[in-house]
This record gives C-alpha cells, sequence and structure tokens, in this order.
C-alpha cells in the first residue's frame, strides 16, 4: 500500500481503495457495488439497516453474513419486518447467520415503519434520500486516506432526518458510510481504477429528470 494515498495495488494491476485490502469477497464489494448509485428504495433501506448492525463492528463481518441477513430478514421486504413480532424477534436473537444484538433488530423493525410512512406520504424513501444531494452524487476528489471525512455537515443532516423518522443507529459516521456505499457521494480515492467510472454514473441523467 502506498502510505502516501492509500492506494493498493493488486497482481490485476487495479490500484484500489487502502480498505479493500486482498480479500476477495471485500475486492469484489469495491469493485461492483460500493460508490455505484443505488436509486431501489427497497435496497436502499437493506444497506441502511446492514450499515446499522456493522455500528462497534467491521464492515466484512457485515457483509459475510449479508445472505444470512437476508434470509433471516425475510429478503429485508419493509412491508414483512413492519409486522414482525416478539416471536420473530426471539427467531432472530437465536439465528446464528447474523448478528444477534435485541436493540439493532428492535431498529430495524422501526425502520421498517417508518420506511412505509415515508413511501405512503410520497415521494418515497428513494427521493426522500436522494434530494438531499439534488438527486446526483456528490463527487469527492481525495488523493489521500486523510483526505476522507469519518462524517460531513451533510452526513449530520441526513443523520438527523432519519432519526426524526423513527429510524435508529444512524448517527453520522454511519451515515456517511452508508452515502458513500450507496453512491450519494463518489468517495473513491481519485487514483483508484473506480473512481472514473462510478464519477461518469453520476454525471448520468436523473431516472426523475423529466418529473
Amino acid at each position: 500500500m502506498s502510505a502516501e494515498t492509500g492506494l493498493v495495488t493488486h497482481s490485476d494491476g487495479c490500484p484500489r481503495c487502502w480498505w479493500a485490502g486482498q480479500d476477495p469477497v471485500y475486492v469484489a464489494y469495491h469493485d461492483t457495488e460500493w460508490g455505484v448509485p443505488e436509486r431501489d428504495a427497497r435496497a436502499l433501506y437493506e444497506k441502511l439497516i446492514l450499515d446499522g448492525f456493522q455500528a462497534g463492528l467491521s464492515w466484512i463481518t457485515i457483509l459475510r453474513r449479508r445472505e444470512g441477513f437476508r434470509r433471516a430478514f425475510d429478503g429485508f421486504e419493509p412491508e414483512i419486518i413492519a409486522r414482525y413480532t416478539q416471536d420473530d424477534v426471539a427467531r432472530l436473537m437465536q439465528d446464528a447467520g447474523i448478528i444477534r444484538n435485541r436493540a439493532k433488530i428492535a431498529g430495524t423493525i422501526a425502520g421498517a415503519r417508518a420506511y412505509l410512512r415515508i413511501e405512503e406520504r410520497g415521494p418515497g424513501f428513494a427521493r426522500f434520500l436522494w434530494d438531499f444531494v439534488d438527486g446526483r452524487p456528490l463527487q469527492g476528489g481525495a488523493r489521500s486516506r486523510a483526505e476522507i471525512a469519518a462524517e460531513t455537515d451533510l452526513s449530520r443532516r441526513v443523520s438527523r432526518a432519519l432519526k426524526a423518522e423513527g429510524f435508529s443507529f444512524v448517527g453520522p459516521t454511519i451515515v456517511h458510510a452508508f452515502m458513500q456505499a450507496v453512491g450519494m457521494v463518489n468517495d473513491h480515492l481519485v487514483g483508484c481504477h473506480r473512481h472514473a467510472p462510478c464519477a461518469a454514473l453520476g454525471r448520468a441523467p436523473r431516472p426523475d429528470a423529466s418529473a
């Protein structure tokens, strides 16, 4: 790894953000998902919840259990999760395929109900989030690891808005990580081979441009 840039060059010759390391699971996530604009509301809910489960843990811990989470939480369908009862909480607390944290499980259920309230009043959860960046990804220009912030004024505003809606485990640091992951902010280092492709995706016409 370059100490100055925070880039890691792999055997394929591609420089990547330092956090991808050498783990094939992490590298694939970095190359195919992280920083790609996600506009599907259900997928955004899933990622926000998983980022909440990450609190106090590493993201790779969650990533390796993602399929277990999807199975346990009915594919992260908010309409189903919103109807969970204490029996479901008890079931989840016995599921070794997820992180068994009662507060985070309760937060997932509360978040599903908040999601549905936002969807019902329109224009929906995806628009609720993307409106914070006027529908287009913010383009970071960091050239080193030291220039990547842990939280920002924007993530603090989004955090407050999510908490007001009824979400939990959505502090500014978690929210910033979420926005980076779903492409609301392109924080691939400039020298990373994924920076330019994600920037190009950010310049694509907005899906709601004619709305």
